[in-house]
């Protein structure tokens, strides 16, 4: 199925199988594309991300706190006993979070709590687009920002988390989408 495809099916199929089908996309949030599915057709996967990112970015704070908090922590306890979902265990194995010698182990758990500790939700990061050690520094770097800062931070990391991750659903090849009912 191409792009395209998976697209219109997207526009066209129930609205339980659009937010099965979307339903890695955003971390532990459902609601997402349950609020978004009325709003179809989407002329474009940017549109669709667009609508999507929309409904998160209109939460109040401390609805996105409760969003953010869903997120796992990089490098974490999570990360190394294969407990989260699918997209963000590939996402993490990719720098080889999930498998850190004690050391490294160490110095992401001090830092996802001096994290936590101070914006009260976990560090949020595409990871796809660094390397280890340039996750690292911007962790580092990030934690001395104010919150507000962290807190439009995380947004835009979140925007471009979910908007690889739908990309990745659309140019996927199989499973085919199941039918609607």
């Amino acid at each position: 199925m191409t792009p395209a495809q998976r697209l219109d099916h997207l526009n066209h199929c129930s609205p339980d199988d659009f937010c099965a089908a979307l339903a890695d996309i955003w971390e532990h949030a459902p609601w997402v594309a349950a609020q978004t599915v009325a709003l179809r057709p989407f002329a474009s996967a940017d549109a669709l991300h667009s609508a999507m990112l929309a409904v998160v970015a209109g939460l109040d704070e401390p609805a996105r706190i409760r969003f953010y908090a869903g997120h796992p922590e990089l490098g974490g306890a999570l990360a190394r006993q294969g407990a989260m979902n699918a997209a963000s265990t590939d996402e993490q194995a990719s720098l080889g979070l999930g498998q850190l010698q004690a050391a490294e182990a160490q110095r992401w758990d001090d830092l996802n709590r001096a994290y936590r500790e101070r914006f009260g939700f976990p560090f949020i990061l595409c990871i796809r687009q660094h390397s280890l050690a340039s996750a690292l520094l911007v962790f580092e770097q990030r934690l001395g920002h104010t919150r507000p800062m962290e807190l439009r931070l995380a947004l835009n990391e979140i925007a471009a988390i979910s908007r690889l991750r739908l990309a990745r659903y659309l140019q996927a090849s199989d499973p085919a989408p199941a039918p609607s009912h």
